[in-house]
């Protein structure tokens, strides 16, 4: 037993070493886009003069929208979208709409996760009218997508009063977002203001410092490790020592994945419970998750280079949905099974059903692709290297499958001890154990539909 004990706390420590020094080593110039690898980002900075209203549009998009609008990528690109940008804004002045006109167009790529990039339209808008009185902007552009959104509004040599905006970006024009809103980004959609005559020149430039803060030191190393778990992907000459490093940190991350909220934890755990679950059933829900995730992240890569105007996030969605549905279903079933007297016979029939919701849970907890794993699939399959991505999606999965399965195995412990305890006339864990059907299958309902509508509202 000590030395099992010494092994594990060895390990331990090499794995905490390896998180802190392996980003060092292998940090490359890229960084995973802040608002998540399927965000499209608008800023609109408008600015009056008494001559007209200009308004300069940036759209930043993640790796996967960058991905998926790279085949209609080339020399009149941004001049098509910037033209798409301006018909979508509306913009009103003193009751009068108002036409947008493309002065100036640009596109940019830039490093992102996994070998893929992300990338930068910005577009250059002016609207010839005299401004005076009120001033109505909506931006309408691919309002489906979700990312940031921001709007400012500034007077050069006229006075704005009244704006529903402030008159500087708080993210530096999309290039840095502050950490403090991160977590609720900004969705500024509609501008309105009152413009008069006076005010200073000020040339339409000014920004609101956006400083980043850093984030807690687990947090900070955490991300690290998986930035450089992603960069592998891109290395110029992947060795064989770099791809067993690959390996071993997709089981790794694909573990500590699986520990946050969300993967079906406290679903397996009610399931086991009222089931009276054995070791073999935390070891058939875990190997169902690796398999239901990694058939899920090559369909979805798939689909989403496939078709361009398929939106990831709409597709996640969804898959929450059926997630979810599929939990309430199981715990429906279970609901039923609770309130029924056990027959004496008939185990082959408790079993088969017994496994298909065995099943039915694996296949709920690993249908929502992780997006660090989709993002590994399509930047190898973008540099050449599709069956070293499709191994890393599967050792990813494993390691969610090995949390899930440990801690399904601990749950089996603890229902055993309470069945012991309720066998000794222990009054209290007897009441225990006999509710636990019940009640867990009402708990397996409930956060089923939780789930399907949580993910719902995100359509």
């Amino acid at each position: 037993m000590k030395a099992i004990r010494s092994r594990v706390i060895r390990f331990a420590l090499l794995s905490a070493l390896a998180g802190l020094l392996l980003p060092a080593l292998f940090a490359g110039p890229a960084t995973a886009h802040p608002l998540g690898n399927f965000t499209v980002n608008h800023y609109n900075g408008l600015v009056v003069t008494p001559g007209g209203i200009g308004n300069l549009a940036v759209v930043d998009l993640a790796e996967l929208p960058t991905l998926q609008a790279d085949p209609g990528v080339d020399a009149g690109y941004a001049g098509r979208r910037c033209a798409a940008l301006a018909a979508a804004q509306r913009l009103v002045v003193a009751g009068t709409a108002v036409p947008w006109r493309v002065t100036e167009a640009g596109f940019a790529y830039a490093p992102g996760m996994g070998g893929l990039r992300t990338s930068r339209l910005t577009c250059r808008l002016t609207a010839a009218v005299v401004a005076s009185g009120p001033v109505e902007f909506t931006d309408a552009f691919e309002q489906d997508r979700i990312g940031w959104r921001e709007i400012s509004a500034a007077g050069d040599g006229v006075r704005l009063s009244g704006s529903s905006v402030p008159s500087a970006s708080v993210s530096d024009q999309l290039r840095t977002y502050p950490e403090d809103l991160l977590s609720d980004p900004l969705d500024q959609r509609t501008a309105t203001f009152t413009v008069s005559a006076g005010g200073p020149a000020t040339g339409g430039s000014g920004t609101l410092p956006g400083g980043l803060r850093a984030g807690g030191p687990v947090g900070e190393a955490f991300a690290a490790l998986d930035r450089t778990f992603t960069g592998l992907i891109g290395a110029d000459a992947l060795t064989l020592p770099l791809g067993l490093l690959a390996v071993g940190l997709a089981v790794v991350l694909g573990a500590g994945h699986a520990l946050i909220p969300g993967h079906g934890k406290t679903v397996m755990a009610a399931y086991l419970a009222g089931r009276r679950g054995r070791p073999r059933d935390a070891v058939v829900v875990g190997a169902t998750v690796t398999a239901t995730h990694t058939a899920g992240v090559l369909v979805v890569g798939l689909a989403l280079t496939a078709f361009t105007t398929l939106a990831g996030e709409t597709v996640l969605s969804w898959l929450g949905v059926a997630s979810g549905a599929l939990i309430a279903v199981i715990g429906v079933r279970l609901l039923l099974n609770a309130r029924r007297p056990v027959p004496r016979h008939g185990h082959g029939h408790g079993h088969s059903g017994k496994r298909a919701g065995l099943v039915g849970l694996g296949v709920a907890g690993g249908l929502v692709p992780s997006p660090s794993a989709l993002i590994v699939l399509l930047g190898a399959i973008a540099l050449g290297r599709t069956w070293f991505g499709v191994a890393l999606v599967t050792a990813y999965g494993a390691g969610m499958a090995a949390t899930l399965t440990v801690t399904g195995l601990l749950l089996v412990k603890l229902v055993d001890r309470l069945e012991r305890r309720a066998a000794a006339g222990r009054r209290l864990a007897a009441r225990v154990s006999g509710l636990a059907p019940l009640g867990t299958a009402a708990m397996v309902v409930l956060l089923g539909a939780g789930l399907a509508v949580r993910s719902a509202a995100a359509l």
